[in-house]
């Protein structure tokens, strides 16, 4: 196993931080799978260096990042750069998104030698799903799209949140492991709805030219539950995988302390999509 870091400046004090995974000898190239955090997630939560790995190991190479707005800084695993979480946009974030694939195309990575450019995939846990529909739909160098407890819908601001917005010009929301008040501001939810259309992820996937798995644990929240059969039913192609038990988090936890039944189905299910679409 070969794991090297990376770090991508972008304007300002904004960076992307990302980590590459992979299993591949000298001279091997291997499909390359582009992991997208959640909502308030991180590149190094709990499971996700782990679900590297693991997929490392069954021959996907894999590549794991903070979105450069995510609120987590060079502590890699705390919030503390919540003054740029509360300005984090999806546009923001495919920008990122973009950003990364041209370094990949470019070669500009480590291990840049082991990936097969022609073999790209995009895989997003919960809000991650959302951005890798907007991303990997639209890039003609994805080849497919899988979605891990996925949104299927963008907006996540209710009305609450919009009222506090109106009221004082920035509202916050709790994270409930840290304990943080965390900041969002007005840019955040007129970016969801000044692009209502452009962000109709279900629009997205039923106008779907490539391949896209959809693995929804059963015991997740039940707008995800019931978004995922909404996801099936836009896009007929794709393959829904239920994961029976499976929570939001695949019954894993912060920080991480093993492996579960249900992440590790989340795992096969992932690698044999990837790497029978890549042999076909």
């Amino acid at each position: 196993m070969m794991q090297q870091a990376f770090v991508l400046p972008l304007e300002d004090s904004f960076v992307i931080r990302g980590d590459v995974h992979t299993t591949a000898e000298t001279g091997e190239k291997q499909p390359l799978l582009i992991f997208c955090h959640g909502f308030k997630g991180f590149k190094d939560w709990g499971s996700f260096p782990y679900v590297a790995d693991a997929l490392a190991t069954k021959g996907v190479t894999v590549i794991r990042f903070n979105f450069s707005a995510n609120g987590v800084g060079e502590s890699l695993t705390e919030f503390d750069e919540l003054e740029k979480f509360g300005i984090n946009t999806y546009a923001r974030e495919v920008a990122d998104l973009n950003v990364l694939m041209r370094a990949i195309l470019e070669r500009e990575l480590p291990l840049a030698e082991h990936f097969d450019t022609e073999q790209i995939y995009v895989m997003g846990h919960s809000k991650g799903g959302g951005d890798a529909i907007l991303f990997g739909a639209n890039h003609p160098a994805i080849k497919g799209i899988i979605t891990w407890n996925g949104i299927a819908q963008v907006n996540l601001f209710d009305e609450d949140l919009r009222q506090e917005l109106k009221d004082t010009g920035i509202a916050y929301i709790m994270n409930g492991r840290t304990g943080q008040r965390m900041p969002i501001m007005p840019e955040v939810v007129e970016d969801v709805d000044q692009n209502v259309e452009a962000y109709d992820l279900l629009k997205k996937v039923s106008q779907l030219d490539k391949s896209l798995l959809i693995v929804q644990g059963e015991k997740d929240f039940g707008r995800l539950v019931h978004g995922a059969k909404l996801l099936k039913e836009a896009y007929p192609q794709a393959i829904l995988h239920w994961i029976k038990e499976a929570d939001h988090v695949m019954n894993t936890k912060h920080p991480f302390t093993g492996t579960s039944a249900e992440l590790e189905e989340a795992i096969d299910v992932t690698s044999q999509f990837v790497l029978q679409s890549t042999r076909k």
